[in-house]
């Protein structure tokens, strides 16, 4: 083991990384892997300078990149997913149908309402941006709206619903790290999310007004994308059910990566008996994405009617998996060191109130998506870190584990080298700084959150027999704990 990184070197590795990063997508060549590559290098050496060996750092960098792999097998899958649904005629039929049902003014409250309904029912903010999410934007060029828009309503929607919904897996998390129980969680989260969203909703109500061209421009687009869509696929009612058997999937609580593979075995079959597809060709297709007939229609800005209806595939989520590889040798190296618990323990020593307890959480949260680009260490890093001095201030475990959600949850889509950040604009093909604007609810939630924290409405406290009982039970994991360390 090395000894303790000085503080001052600690902020040189984070300033230097969080520089890096930022000149290279606003300045060089827009993207944050080779950065990431370079500041975890610089970690390492700062690291073996004070004495840290280079299998510890090595250790952590590769059980950093562990404890993503689930989330990358689910990208992969969700990219063969997109490329079967799109080239088997379900996403062009969701396309064509919504092109009719939805309209104009509507559509960023609508597309976030469906988003939020979808995810809240499969706990998956990914599976819905990757299926319904993919959908909307084709819906969206074809009304004329601004794609920046439409996605930022769409990741709202998701992420409002993941948080929310007790089969996602930050939903269970965030009260499994601070001790609190997962339906007492999701109540406490209402009242933060109900105000956010209704504002988000309100501001999507009075951007959509505007948000489509009027008249011969905005239906001329329609036009050329539904006749594109019939001259190339089959459009039938029928291509819906595949969607209807990725919730019964859900329902019947079989596991994601199943789940999303029977959704593309449902694309095969949809690819060869209704499109009429060559069986030689699925492999392809799966791999490099389904390439449209109809790549070279234009409709508004730089899409084209390919762009909307092709895409997706295994191939086409090897930039978001790499991105997420870069980051998480970053994180780790980061975390192995010890640099990243000492950040937070400085930021510890300002939570003198309640309120500045609950902010200070808060922005650590943000702190940890923005510095290890993962979602899962901003809540079990700053749970682990906060729990006792919530417990010491007498406040509910639900409070912690509200915090947790609302900022380490929400921002994390907010951030471009953020795993979620770069898998957001991987499936629905907007820039992360383009879209993060406008998701409203990602940014108000924790706003609100902090509000309440200052005001201390919602802010419930332990009675004597919780506080008693809570301290009974902390002294026991203390004995258990020193028993391990002496056996």
């Amino acid at each position: 083991m090395g000894k303790r990184v000085p503080m001052w070197q600690v902020l040189f590795c984070i300033v230097f990384a969080l520089g890096i990063i930022c000149y290279s997508i606003f300045y060089s060549y827009g993207e944050a892997h080779m950065p990431m590559i370079l500041a975890a290098a610089v970690v390492a050496t700062v690291g073996a300078l004070n004495g840290w060996k280079w299998n510890v750092m090595e250790k952590g960098m590769i059980q950093g990149i562990s404890r993503s792999m689930q989330a990358n097998l689910i990208l992969l899958t969700v990219g063969i997913l997109v490329a079967t649904w799109k080239a088997g005629g379900i996403i062009p039929s969701i396309i064509y149908y919504g092109l009719d049902i939805i309209s104009p003014g509507f559509f960023l409250v609508t597309a976030c309402l469906l988003c939020s309904i979808i995810s809240l029912v499969i706990g998956s903010s990914y599976t819905t941006a990757g299926t319904i999410g993919v959908a909307m934007i084709g819906i969206a060029i074809g009304l004329g709206i601004n794609p920046a828009l439409a996605a930022g309503a769409i990741v709202a929607g998701a992420y409002t619903g993941d948080k929310m919904s007790p089969m996602s897996d930050t939903t269970n998390m965030a009260p499994a790290v601070s001790g609190s129980n997962i339906f007492d969680h999701i109540r406490h989260m209402v009242y933060t999310v109900t105000p956010s969203y209704i504002i988000a909703l309100v501001l999507y109500f009075i951007l959509g007004r505007g948000a489509a061209p009027s008249g011969n421009i905005q239906m001329e687009m329609k036009d050329i994308l539904q006749e594109a869509i019939l001259n190339e696929f089959t459009v039938s009612p029928f291509l819906m059910l595949p969607i209807v058997f990725l919730l019964g999937a859900v329902f019947l609580k079989v596991p994601a990566l199943p789940a999303i593979f029977g959704g593309v075995l449902m694309g095969m079959f949809c690819m060869g008996v209704v499109q009429g597809i060559d069986f030689a060709d699925f492999f392809y297709t799966m791999h490099y994405g389904y390439e449209s007939i109809s790549k070279e229609i234009p409709l508004s800005g730089d899409y084209t009617v390919g762009s909307v209806v092709g895409g997706g595939g295994f191939d086409g989520m090897l930039w978001t998996v790499s991105i997420v590889l870069c980051s998480m040798s970053f994180a780790g190296v980061l975390e192995a060191t010890g640099m990243l618990s000492q950040l937070v323990e400085k930021m510890m020593k300002v939570a003198k109130t309640n309120g500045l307890l609950i902010m200070t959480t808060i922005l650590t949260c943000f702190f940890v998506n923005v510095l290890t680009a993962d979602q899962y260490l901003s809540i079990i890093l700053p749970g682990r870190m906060y729990k006792t001095a919530f417990e010491d201030r007498r406040l509910k475990a639900k409070n912690l584990s509200r915090c947790l959600e609302d900022s380490g949850t929400l921002t994390s889509p907010l951030i471009p080298w953020n795993v979620c950040g770069t898998t957001m604009s991987g499936f629905l093909g907007v820039k992360t700084i383009q879209y993060a604007p406008y998701a409203f609810v990602n940014y108000i939630c924790p706003i609100v959150s902090m509000i309440y924290g200052f005001t201390g409405f919602t802010i419930e406290k332990m009675s004597d027999e919780e506080y008693n009982k809570m301290l009974e039970l902390r002294k026991l994991e203390e004995e258990e704990t020193a028993r391990a360390m002496e056996a």
